[in-house]
């Protein structure tokens, strides 16, 4: 029987919700911080005053009638320009204020600050902690691990991201039982391998979230589906140009194989291997235009799709792509997983912390004890998890 879900777009008009939050408090907030971490001259702390006082007083307004996706964005604004940031959907307004970020710092318009990274700084020190060289330190140890506890435990750092050490405890799974204090709410894993088998001519998107410390263990567990052979092709997908604060792009990729190449023990043997499987096509680094688009993966354009289409295997990783994945709705947190993301070309699998409203494919009985234990915190808190496959 097909489902029916009447589940409402999200928006960030009510008081104390996580998008209001964001759009009152943490977008303001970031304004600052990347006032405070570059020398910009009045033109840019203008445009950026400008920004702050529209995106938390005023109606939203178009971009420069000069910006090269002028166009563009007015037509996937024809519906919310002029309107309040509050009113018009999360998705939609939180992709366009980082797009007027842009604007305001002048990344696009030619002149000195053109293509300058406003987020550079924050991503460059997530990978120089002592936190980092812990985790890459833990190669060396856990490569003396049998394979399949390897594959699991890089899978796992790949999930939780800057909490990769966690995956390196080789922490076993809740043997099927529901827990509120069980970080994984759902857990595909096996599913997934099994979609992977080694020797085969398999070919994995991997669409990646976050650059620094987050990407490192998304290279991790590239080496081990190349090295293993559970992929002989992997296409890492990143952003055109810098988007979500910390989201990757291809000078991130290239910054975070230079830091596994420099590393010591294992690190540094996975970032030469990486390298040169760069260099021989068996890695290929992506960046389409579409992954900055305010868009659910729904409304993805065909060669996109046939991308993800000849794909054995796309893992969406993160909170924003699993947003896009299965719609910034509110769903009921039991809603199919399977049925939110049918239009998809091909197998797909969503590796996520847990960072925002948006969740599916739960059991009835793990919503209950989540709910019990931690009222709704538990859907943005990022102390939970999800590994979903369809």
């Amino acid at each position: 029987m097909s489902e029916t879900v009447d589940a409402p777009v999200i928006l960030s008009n009510e008081p104390g919700s996580f998008a209001w939050g964001v759009l009152t408090e943490r977008h303001p907030a970031l304004i600052q911080r990347v006032r405070d971490a570059f020398p910009y001259g009045p033109e840019q702390r203008r445009a950026l005053d400008a920004l702050l006082k529209e995106s938390t007083e005023g109606a939203i307004e178009p971009l420069r009638q000069d910006a090269p996706d002028h166009d563009q964005w007015n037509a996937w604004g024809r519906d919310y320009l002029g309107r309040s940031w509050l009113d018009v959907p999360f998705l939609w307004s939180e992709s366009y204020f980082y797009r007027k970020l842009l604007e305001a710092v002048g990344y696009f318009e030619a002149g000195p600050w053109q293509g300058i990274d406003p987020f550079r700084p924050f991503k460059q020190a997530e990978l120089r902690t002592e936190e980092a060289e812990a985790e890459l330190a833990a190669l060396d140890l856990l490569a003396l691990k049998p394979v399949d506890d390897q594959a699991q435990a890089l899978l796992h750092g790949s999930l939780w991201g800057n909490r990769a050490d966690l995956g390196f405890r080789m922490v076993s799974g809740n043997n099927g039982e529901s827990s509120s204090d069980t970080p994984l709410v759902a857990d595909d894993s096996e599913v997934l391998w099994s979609l992977l088998p080694a020797g085969r001519p398999n070919t994995v998107c991997l669409v990646a979230d976050n650059a620094g410390r987050e990407l490192v263990p998304d290279l991790l567990l590239i080496d081990h589906l190349l090295g293993h052979q559970h992929a002989e092709r992997v296409v890492l997908h990143v952003k055109p140009y810098p988007y979500y604060v910390s989201d990757a792009t291809t000078s991130d990729v290239i910054e975070c194989l230079r830091h596994l190449k420099q590393a010591d023990g294992v690190a540094g043997v996975v970032g030469t291997r990486l390298w040169a499987a760069v260099g021989r096509g068996r890695l290929t680094v992506r960046a389409h235009a579409f992954s900055c688009a305010p868009l659910p993966y729904a409304e993805m354009p065909d060669d996109l799709r046939q991308e993800f289409a000849d794909a054995t295997l796309t893992i969406m990783k993160g909170d924003l792509n699993y947003r896009r994945l299965v719609g910034d709705h509110l769903w009921p947190a039991t809603a199919s997983f399977a049925k939110r993301t049918e239009y998809f070309p091909g197998p797909v699998a969503a590796l996520r912390t847990l960072k925002s409203d948006v969740i599916v494919g739960l059991d009835k009985r793990t919503e209950e004890l989540l709910v019990a234990a931690h009222d709704q915190r538990w859907r943005t808190s990022g102390t939970h998890a999800l590994i979903q496959v369809r």
